[in-house]
């Protein structure tokens, strides 16, 4: 599950991979921003844990990868 973390005041967006349903990133995240804790708790397919300040989230995109394209037929 590939998820996206658009941050305030950032060039770039945090991007990783998760193991996790989109359910159950949405879960994750939609606690996180309605209880007062301040951090956005993921962790991503190596294991690594991404927090990221609640209030320097702009936006949440959640979405599968896409399959790799192997082949002469990929372009």
């Amino acid at each position: 599950m590939e998820v996206k973390i658009g941050v305030q005041n950032a060039a770039r967006e945090v991007v990783l991979e998760s193991a996790e349903t989109a359910q159950q990133v949405a879960e994750a995240v939609s606690a996180a921003l309605s209880s007062g804790t301040g951090l956005i708790d993921l962790v991503d397919e190596k294991g690594r844990r991404v927090l990221v300040p609640v209030d320097k989230v702009a936006y949440v995109e959640i979405g599968e990868p896409e399959a790799r394209r192997v082949g002469f037929g990929a372009m």
